[in-house]
């Protein structure tokens, strides 16, 4: 079933609007025709079940079949600072943080960043990589179109940054991972959550104590060393598991299940 994202304005008296760009793609590339069904978000916890009703002239009529509650999106927003990698690693980071439940990727220009984009080639690069994101949110079934935004420059990122709940860069000199575990373990659902990886070759020394002066907390990943690629992912996944435990945890205390939440 196809797959589209719309504003809630689009939802209207039992309808939803289909409209630019997605409404060419499906009367033109896809071909979708009159009482095909399709699945349809707009950025809430509802996951529509839509059948298309008809064609007008410069939009998709689509009538709403079912509506259900979905769980989908994590219950805190995670931006992911990625440091600007080599080649096309920037792809990959961005499909498989969108699948674990990104808010949000930052792509920031670090002292050890090979990469460098000049205003239109930049331009390019985000609607590619906005395009990997939209592609990877409705194969994942999120409900929420994550979006890839501006390169910043790392002092922007901790400008950024500072806004947030918690903030954590994993570094490969920091030690104890008890003390990562605490940190890492006092996320709770509601929480923003900033996570800034560096690029091929770490951090500078400069930039780890910037980002200590604005408050971000260093965490270890474990013994080995991750490449960039992996760094990001690993933190991702430990932060998918932890908030869809507490969230379901917080759920069963107000249906009257008591639970303490703990990762052992």
């Amino acid at each position: 079933m196809h797959h589209f994202f719309v504003d809630r304005s689009q939802v209207r008296d039992g309808k939803i609007s289909i409209e630019g760009s997605d409404f060419n793609h499906m009367k033109n590339v896809l071909r979708i025709r009159q009482g095909e069904k399709l699945k349809i978000s707009d950025g809430g916890n509802a996951a529509y079940t839509c059948e298309l009703c008809e064609y007008r002239e410069h939009m998709a009529v689509c009538t709403i079949l079912s509506v259900e509650e979905s769980y989908a999106e994590l219950p805190s927003e995670i931006y992911l600072f990625q440091g600007l990698p080599k080649a096309d690693k920037m792809e990959l980071i961005i499909q498989k943080a969108v699948e674990l439940g990104v808010t949000s990727v930052i792509p920031v220009m670090t002292s050890r960043s090979v990469v460098k984009f000049d205003k239109k080639k930049e331009g390019d690069k985000r609607r590619r990589w906005n395009s990997i994101a939209e592609s990877a949110a409705k194969q994942s079934g999120r409900l929420v179109l994550p979006q890839v935004e501006p390169i910043l420059s790392f002092q922007q990122a901790m400008s950024r940054m500072e806004v947030l709940t918690h903030r954590l860069i994993p570094y490969e000199l920091c030690e104890g991972m008890e003390e990562s575990r605490r940190r890492i373990g006092q996320i709770q659902p509601g929480d923003s959550i900033g996570i800034i990886i560096g690029p091929e070759g770490g951090f500078e020394k400069e930039e780890i104590s910037c980002a200590l002066e604005h408050g971000v907390e260093p965490i270890t990943l474990g013994g080995r060393i991750l490449r960039t690629e992996t760094a990001g992912m690993s933190l991702l996944s430990v932060l998918m598991f932890l908030l869809d435990q507490r969230q379901s945890c917080e759920d069963k205390e107000r249906g009257g299940e008591k639970t303490d939440g703990s990762i052992s």
